[in-house]
């Protein structure tokens, strides 16, 4: 094969997507940090699964267009900085050949260069050791080999092999990995991708499906539309899940027919299938069609129907959600969106000053997209956004991006630095003023937490053991120990001294009131004249999040 159209790109895409979706929860599994939010593999399938189905949509034989439909459902769909990262080096790579009709190896070789051309100029302090470096060495080797190959196979094989090879060296460039003993899991996400592309370019079988996934993909479906609507704007009202025992004597099975066959049905549609079973989830008007479509191929072995009209009023009415519905609150035209887990922790963040709080930010980061629709939502003129959280920063850039509005980002990295950058929001001054003051106003907050292990390993000279609780201060485990008191105590120790004058303790679902009192009575030990104040987060995965200022 000498070179590739649109349609043949449009394959690759749909391979390299379901081979990382397949791989997800590896991925996931070489996060370095034991912390429970380790989501590389989460966040680039689902900013892949985004790219792979705008590309379905909306391919063609042209293949810049086909690269132009994957780059805009990347960027839209781009969650975590991993994901963001994946749709810079195709957003680059699209530019390159918007105006193609095909390409051969070399024009590919130059797409991919271009892409990690744009995904360096993206990234504020690029660092190695990453799927950068995997990105940025594969490409130049594949240039190399694009002056004397034309063979599109052999040519993503050499790309591939230095792509592994990139891959393998990354512990050497970043110590924590070589620590841990992993390579780095965005790069290895990144190599699934490619490995999907040189699988389709060889026209191998789709591996058997791996439906650990779905749930994930559902959920983040759900996650999408759920904030930014009303309850009579739902267009297809059920909820459906099905599985069927597929069988020899009914129909032959064809997965794409049979989604081609659900589309038009509704929308939300996901459909996974191996040699046994196939798994379908869609939100319809006409859950009876769906299960008739299902049984033409064998036996419904689980069948799932949710009114998600009765379920969506539910959450909008609910009083304890002051989040629930964009549209029913006034239009405001500056506006603070920040991004928090926790009802509680929501709530305070609204009680201080910000204009919408967007639930996200450990194991489901909200995409691009999220982020944008919630500020259109609101009919901001001019917008600050808070990601809280440093794996959201450059999904908030990108949608800074894509506004047709004055923003720009704070980057907070965390709850307590959203809160003092909220104090100091002034809607008198330029949103570049505003940004500049509050950062300035974060900086003087240190932040602590308390979370558990998720695996045995050791970091900066800590032993750590599975479900152990760690205490972290400014994001660096200091204490790994079985009792979660020890841990809050230890990050107290670190953070609180004779300078401290307030500090504030969220404590989470995992923990009470109770135990926070214990702990506050602990920081008026160490220090009789600080404020302590205490906060019902509801967040999951740390009980205590402390913020000293």
């Amino acid at each position: 094969m000498k070179s590739i159209d649109g349609i043949k790109f449009a394959e690759m895409v749909e391979m390299g997507a379901h081979h990382l979706y397949q791989n997800a929860g590896y991925v996931d599994s070489l996060n370095v940090f034991p912390v429970p939010d380790g989501d590389t593999g989460t966040n680039m399938n689902l900013s892949m699964s985004s790219g792979a189905k705008e590309t379905e949509m909306q391919k063609s034989a042209h293949i810049g267009k086909t690269a132009q439909a994957l780059s805009k459902g990347l960027l839209m769909g781009a969650r975590g900085n991993s994901g963001v990262i994946l749709s810079q080096l195709f957003r680059g790579f699209g530019k390159h050949i918007e105006k193609e009709e095909s390409i051969d190896v070399k024009g590919l070789a130059a797409a991919f260069q271009a892409g990690v051309d744009t995904a360096y100029k993206a990234v504020m302090k690029p660092v190695e050791g990453t799927i950068l470096t995997v990105a940025r060495e594969a490409a130049a080797k594949g240039v190399e080999v694009a002056q004397t190959e034309t063979d599109m196979v052999k040519f993503m094989e050499a790309f591939i092999k230095e792509a592994k090879a990139s891959l393998n060296r990354t512990p050497d460039l970043l110590p924590v990995l070589k620590e841990v003993g992993v390579v780095d899991s965005g790069g290895q996400g990144l190599l699934f991708v490619y490995e999907g592309f040189l699988a389709s370019l060889k026209g191998e079988p789709l591996p058997a499906r791996n439906e650990s996934s779905l749930d994930d993909l559902i959920n983040a479906e759900h996650h999408r539309v759920q904030d930014f609507m009303n309850t009579e704007d739902i267009e297809f009202g059920y909820c459906t899940e099905i599985m069927v025992k597929i069988e020899a004597d009914k129909e032959p099975f064809d997965e794409m027919k049979f989604r081609e066959e659900l589309d038009p049905m509704g929308d939300s549609l996901l459909v996974i299938s191996d040699d046994e079973v196939a798994k379908v989830h869609i939100h319809t008007e006409t859950p009876g069609e769906v299960l008739n479509a299902g049984q033409k191929y064998g036996t419904l072995l689980k069948i799932k129907v949710d009114n998600m009209r009765e379920q969506h009023s539910a959450i909008v009415n609910d009083p304890s959600n002051p989040d629930a519905s964009v549209k029913k609150q006034e239009k405001i035209p500056y506006a603070v969106v920040t991004i928090a887990m926790g009802k509680g922790v929501a709530q305070l963040l609204k009680s201080i000053g910000a204009s919408y709080v967007i639930e996200g930010g450990q194991t489901m980061n909200p995409s691009t997209e999220d982020i944008v629709k919630a500020v259109r939502e609101i009919g901001a003129e001019k917008v600050l956004i808070l990601p809280n959280n440093k794996n959201i920063i450059m999904a908030a850039e990108q949608a800074v991006e894509i506004l047709d509005i004055e923003a720009a980002v704070v980057s907070t990295k965390t709850i307590p630095q959203g809160m003092a950058a909220i104090l100091a929001f002034n809607p008198e001054l330029s949103v570049e003023e505003n940004k500049e003051n509050m950062t300035n106003g974060f900086a003087h907050v240190k932040t602590g937490q308390v979370t558990f292990a998720v695996r045995d390993t050791s970091i900066d000279g800590v032993e750590i053991h599975k479900d152990d609780y760690m205490a972290l201060s400014e994001g660096k485990i200091i204490l790994s120990t079985p009792s979660m008191l020890d841990a809050a105590k230890e990050v107290v120790n670190t953070l609180v001294d004779e300078d401290s004058e307030i500090v504030t303790i969220i404590f989470g679902e995992d923990t009470n009131e109770e135990q926070a009192s214990e702990l506050a009575a602990y920081i008026e030990e160490v220090n009789e004249d600080v404020e302590v104040e205490i906060v019902s987060g509801e967040q999951s995965l740390y009980p205590f999040i402390i913020s000293v200022e």
